[in-house]
């Protein structure tokens, strides 16, 4: 029996399948001048048969599972064509006269690492994109066959691998990947998240045990407690199946509360809704039970494409969720960005730590135009639902201001034009920087509402890079000083009447509901697989109680005491969510 993360609840068994074995690092070597011609000749070879590969399993991804799985790929084939790249591969090659797999491989590696460094799902995705692609030229380059992915499996198993990028967890077919595990990873990668979307049982970081499992093996994967068991007796797998047949009790329990209120046992009503990241993703918030979208993240419509999206795409896809919802809150983020995302589409210098620097808020205000087409597109769907803007990254009342006055002279022109939209359109901001929180106060005064990203607010005051395991430990969102800011916000939006709620990582994890329900926080957003769970504790707990876990973590200088409080609360409240396998040993 192995041990690693349980990041994704669920028990599965199935045979072991090993992927990505290893990574081609091409050493640094030159040629000859007379054969320039010959080694440009084999770039462009190599990538023109990464692009038909890429298409053709592209393709056949579109046909088993879908156009909207296959859309990652869009991602890898815009890789291929991307300028700033590409230039930067040929100067090195045609002025440096270095290899074409060692030129591609630095070249690619420069903005993978820029990407890297900057905490947001969809950059981590991209330079993840970007090794994918590299690796394929490289592959095509030297010659070597491209390695087994995800998207090649044919049969219903586990995959096992050093690591599973955010792109290669977008691909995971449920019917196929029956679990994974994987060497390295946390809690809090994305590619745990995504696995929790996916509902697939996952572990992560069983580090070099992981050298025990073996193609064909058969083993039984625990995502609730965080094992993997090799050949499991037949007393392991009937004691699995008694859990396996709980959680299927509790899956049915809450089907019959979907469409009940999020209301705590003494009255008091939470307002629980959803994330979402495109237009289509409104019928699986429908069905969760969620009260419409506390986070809707507008990035989608840029990233993996050629071309910005002009103000009637973005419309038509705000109108569709608006719609779809009605009446129910929509709630629109404005872009959430980094300048390295967008090196296809706005001129900007490489960063030294991209996290603090021109991203979101910042950039929107020096991008005038792409920030008044989105918000123009915003203001007209907002005659068709309850649409609200919500700005993020804000640190300071200048930002605030600067953004109401472009929102402002967008509804003129729209006036102007005689375009109708809903005058009385609601302004939030996110508090994701300790700045922010500390003068809530004075932000609460200009807007509707707050909604806090607890996962920048933690890494931001922390100074702890969640994703970074050799400090992943010090992330704490118990930490005396995240409950404080935490509470310092609530009670500056109380103050002005305004509500508050949670939108990030903080707002599933189901042992901190109660705390963030004690502290004052009014919503709750979360992925919609979770919102039935949520929705369930929140049903099991009374205010009072949650309250008094508040009081005490406010008082409390001890992190692990305050996470072992609010644990015993959550379990108390619905014990069967945190059953966990007596099994311990073979």
């Amino acid at each position: 029996m192995l041990r690693g993360i349980p990041v994704s609840q669920g028990v599965s068994q199935g045979r072991v399948i090993v992927l990505n074995c290893s990574r081609i690092v091409p050493a640094k070597a030159g040629f000859e001048i007379d054969d320039q011609a010959e080694e440009e000749a084999r770039l462009q070879a190599a990538l023109a048969e990464t692009r038909k590969q890429i298409t053709a399993v592209q393709n056949r991804l579109r046909d088993e599972l879908g156009a909207k799985e296959s859309m990652i790929f869009d991602a890898h084939l815009l890789v291929l064509e991307d300028p700033a790249l590409l230039e930067e591969v040929h100067r090195k090659v045609q002025d440096e006269h270095l290899t074409p797999e060692y030129a591609f491989y630095t070249a690619s590696e420069k903005y993978a690492e820029a990407l890297s460094a900057v905490d947001d799902s969809y950059l981590s995705e991209r330079a993840a994109d970007i090794r994918d692609v590299t690796q394929r030229v490289l592959g095509n380059l030297m010659g070597q066959p491209q390695q087994a992915s995800v998207s090649d499996l044919t049969e219903p198993c586990i995959v096992v691998a050093n690591d599973l990028t955010p792109s290669d967890t977008a691909q995971l077919d449920p019917a196929k990947v029956l679990g994974f595990v994987t060497e390295v990873g946390s809690r809090t990668s994305h590619t745990a998240i995504l696995a929790r979307s996916l509902q697939i049982p996952a572990v992560l970081g069983l580090g070099e045990a992981i050298e025990e499992l073996k193609p064909g093996q058969t083993v039984l994967l625990d995502g609730f407690n965080g094992f993997v068991v090799i050949t499991p007796s037949d007393q392991t797998l009937f004691e699995y199946g008694q859990l396996v047949e709980r959680q299927t009790s509790i899956e049915e329990s809450l089907d019959e509360i979907r469409t009940e209120p999020a209301t705590t046992l003494d009255g008091h009503s939470i307002t629980l809704s959803a994330n979402i990241e495109r237009a289509g993703d409104v019928e699986a918030v429908r069905k969760s039970g969620a009260t419409g979208v506390g986070l809707f993240r507008t990035e989608f419509l840029y990233i993996n494409r050629p071309n910005l999206p002009d103000e009637e795409e973005q419309f038509q896809a705000y109108k569709k969720v608006a719609e779809s919802l009605a009446p129910e809150p929509v709630i629109i983020r404005t872009l959430d960005l980094g300048g390295d995302k967008l090196l296809s589409h706005v001129n900007v210098a490489a960063e030294m730590n991209p996290f603090l620097g021109w991203r979101a808020i910042r950039l929107c205000l020096e991008e005038k135009d792409l920030f008044r087409t989105q918000l123009r597109a915003i203001l007209r769907a907002s005659t068709f639902g309850n649409l609200k803007i919500m700005y993020p990254m804000v640190s300071g009342m200048d930002e605030l201001d600067a953004a109401n006055v472009l929102l402002d002279e967008c509804r003129e022109q729209l006036r102007g034009e005689g375009v109708g939209f809903a005058e009385d359109i609601e302004i939030g901001v996110m508090i994701e920087t300790p700045s922010a929180a500390m003068i809530a106060d004075s932000l609460a005064k200009h807007v509707q509402f707050f909604s806090i990203g607890t996962n920048d607010l933690i890494q931001y005051s922390l100074a702890v890079d969640r994703l970074n395991e050799k400090i992943a430990h010090l992330y704490e969102p118990t930490h005396p000083g995240i409950l404080r800011l935490i509470k310092t916000t609530v009670d500056a939006g109380q103050a002005q009447q305004i509500w508050t709620g949670v939108c990030g990582e903080m707002a599933g994890d189901l042992v901190m509901v109660p705390l963030l329900i004690g502290l004052g926080v009014g919503e709750l957003s979360v992925v919609s697989p979770m919102v039935p769970r949520v929705k369930k504790l929140i049903r099991s707990i009374e205010m009072a109680k949650a309250r008094e876990l508040a009081e005490f973590a406010l008082n409390c200088d001890s992190p692990s005491e305050i996470l072992a409080r609010t644990e015993r609360l959550a379990q108390e409240a619905v014990p069967s969510f945190f059953e966990k396998s007596t099994q311990r040993s073979e």
